[in-house]
């Protein structure tokens, strides 16, 4: 198993939204991957989480789900630079590029584009009697989104959520001042 927490710096980013480090290694965790798992990335960006979880699940399967061709370009190239071979790449507004995938042991959704009820509704059946959902919601509507699908699904899930907050040091000079990424929210599901 390779180690978990590539530097963000290692990644081809441009301007795609990409899962930072500290919050790549706190979504992974909370999944649980294993070395044989199916798992999906939704909304994959830049696909690091799904390079990070095909590295981690070296004989499973990774499906990363993309809808800008920018993205899907970049997701390619990323899986390139890692020589990561255990990863499909869909490109797909999700819930579309759903249906024909196997059951997930794990799924990650970082981006819903205003979709996340759908997405939510699509994935449910396609996740394992044992699996984890893990979603990291940036805004405070998507994380009510989600906390309202969960609540009205309580029969099926047990949720968490945590809020994770990550600030680094910047040297300016002399000094030493603080930068803050923006908050995040993980919530993680399982059955």
């Amino acid at each position: 198993m390779d180690f978990l927490g590539i530097a963000d710096e290692e990644f081809i980013r441009q301007d795609v939204p990409m899962t930072k480090q500290e919050i790549r290694i706190l979504s992974l965790v909370k999944a649980q991957i294993a070395p044989d798992a199916v798992i999906y990335d939704i909304g994959a960006g830049t696909g690091s989480l799904s390079i990070e979880a095909a590295r981690l699940a070296p004989k499973g399967e990774v499906y990363a789900i993309e809808r800008s061709s920018e993205g899907i370009n970049l997701i390619r190239a990323n899986a390139a630079n890692f020589a990561v071979t255990n990863m499909q790449v869909i490109q797909a507004e999700a819930p579309d590029g759903l249906a024909d995938l196997p059951e997930a042991d794990a799924i990650l959704i970082g981006g819903s584009g205003s979709r996340l009820p759908e997405i939510l509704e699509t994935v449910t059946p396609k996740l394992k009697q044992t699996g984890r959902l893990v979603l990291n919601c940036i805004t405070v509507q998507t994380l009510m989104q989600c906390i309202e699908f969960m609540r009205q699904h309580s029969d099926i899930y047990i949720y968490e959520a945590i809020q994770v907050q990550v600030t680094r040091l910047q040297q300016v000079g002399t000094y030493d001042m603080a930068k803050a990424n923006n908050p995040i929210y993980i919530v993680k599901r399982e059955r």
